[in-house]
């Protein structure tokens, strides 16, 4: 190695550090704009400058990791799905091993997700990336535990997550309307009747 690939190289524990710096910035971008997202339920709020000045950095230096809002948001909904997935993963192993059980605590913690985070939770729907998918898989998996496969446990869990959704949606939408106690679990009990729920 000449002695001037050396000046240019850095050494690898500061290149490691660097990465961690680089990383640790860039969710700090995406947390702060959760947040925001959080607090305002409106994505208008997610600017270059609100995001910048929420994570105590310039605005000009969040261009090396996002060039434009939009691509925040993204990262947004992309870490949110994560967030979801991990939480109803929780929900279903604290849930042992009974399929009802198991069912109702899947979504609860999704509903409860949407409830908690309604700014977040709009982003994830908002065409940039591919909730179905993401929403449906779990929930296939558990419906699909007591299930043949003839009685087809894919579009058991695309029905019962449309059901979830509209409700979260609606719940966010209109926070002051009476809904019924326990309005989740006959939507629940409805849609995942071949369960036995």
């Amino acid at each position: 190695m000449t002695d001037e690939a050396r000046v240019r190289t850095p050494p690898p524990r500061l290149r490691e550090r660097r990465t961690r710096t680089r990383t640790c910035l860039r969710d700090g971008i995406v947390a702060a704009a959760g947040e925001l997202l959080d607090e305002t339920g409106d994505e208008s709020a997610v600017t270059l400058r609100s995001v910048a000045r929420r994570a105590g950095i310039t605005a000009p230096s969040i261009y090396r990791y996002f060039p434009d809002p939009p691509t925040i948001l993204l990262a947004v909904a992309r870490e949110a799905f994560v967030e979801l997935a991990e939480e109803t993963h929780a929900a279903l192993d604290a849930a042992g091993d009974d399929q009802r059980q198991r069912l109702f605590a899947c979504c609860h913690a999704y509903l409860r997700y949407a409830d908690d985070h309604p700014g977040r939770y709009r982003a994830m729907f908002g065409g940039r990336c591919a909730p179905a998918e993401v929403c449906t898989q779990l929930l296939t998996e558990v419906l699909s535990d007591d299930r043949a496969a003839d009685t087809g446990p894919h579009a058991d869990a695309v029905a019962l997550w449309l059901g979830l959704h509209g409700l979260a949606c609606q719940r966010a939408l209109a926070p002051a309307y009476p809904w019924p106690v326990g309005i989740a679990d006959r939507l629940i009990v409805a849609l995942a009747r071949p369960l036995g729920a």
